[in-house]
């Protein structure tokens, strides 16, 4: 049998009982969010599209109470804007640069080979174009501080990776006290970006990797680690999480991974671990 977790605005007590009644389970009503155990589902992408708020199916065997990390992707999933379509927007290039990152967020391009290409864009612009973009134009995801906040009280570390630059991680790691982070350094000479990255690019197979050399430095196993983000990019780090979560993500994304969240917040993060807050 299985668990969901049912939470949005749209949701009400009512509503809750009526899931629980046509699936033969029984309700939890909490104030932010139900959950219906031995409950029995069969297509839960049918049950979906009955109501207006986020039902999801917890994997067999998972234990939010185990969960040691929280890893999270950056642009469009912490922050609600891709930061290189801003940067490009200063130098007229958004809708070209816009493109190629929706098309490498659908899976339909090479990450790696895209991100060169956009980055090869920018060539010549003024580094203070950076600033502006943070200080003007990247807003927190809904929800993202009760979510740091209450995974920190219950001894949760935060983790940021980024195909996006450390130029904006490291200002969110200070911002939000986060544990770690990684992301791609933007080259730069005399003021200006080159139009190349330094070092290595962070895409999919550096996500991965950096969320298991978390869980290492850590002392737990992947499967304590919850993994969220919105782009294929993120699929190869969500595999081994034990909790994987589509959040406002790409059709590609909300069909591998093991939730999705669509009518919330990041603090319905909160709730599927079953953590109350405020």
């Amino acid at each position: 049998m299985t668990q969901l977790i049912l939470q949005g605005a749209a949701l009400n007590k009512t509503q809750a009982e009526t899931v629980a009644q046509q699936l033969g389970g029984s309700l939890d009503w909490r104030e932010q969010f139900a959950v219906i155990n031995d409950a029995s589902v069969s297509d839960i992408a049918s049950l979906r599209q009955q109501y207006d708020f986020d039902i999801n199916a917890l994997p067999e065997g998972f234990d939010g109470t185990k969960v040691g990390l929280l890893v999270t992707d950056m642009d469009s999933t912490l922050i609600s804007i891709e930061c290189i379509d801003e940067i490009a927007d200063f130098m007229n290039l958004k809708p070209q640069v816009a493109e190629i990152t929706e098309a490498a967020m659908r899976g339909d391009i090479d990450f790696e080979t895209s991100l060169r290409k956009r980055v090869s864009l920018l060539k010549g612009l003024d580094v203070s174009v950076l600033e502006r973009v943070y200080e003007e134009r990247l807003k927190l995801n809904p929800g993202a501080e009760v979510m740091v906040e209450t995974l920190k009280n219950n001894g949760v570390k935060l983790a940021l990776v980024s195909g996006g630059f450390t130029f904006f991680t490291d200002r969110l790691k200070h911002l939000l006290g986060l544990d770690f982070t990684q992301a791609n350094r933007l080259a730069e000479k005399d003021g200006k970006l080159t139009g190349e990255v330094d070092g290595d690019i962070c895409g999919a197979q550096a996500k991965a990797d950096f969320l298991q050399r978390c869980c290492e430095e850590l002392g737990i196993a992947t499967s304590q680690a919850l993994a969220v983000g919105d782009g294929a990019n993120d699929l190869l780090m969500m595999a081994p999480a034990g909790l994987s979560v589509a959040y406002h993500a790409k059709p590609k994304v909300q069909a591998e991974a093991d939730t999705a969240i669509n009518h919330n917040g990041l603090d319905g993060i909160l709730g599927l671990l079953q953590l109350d807050y405020n």
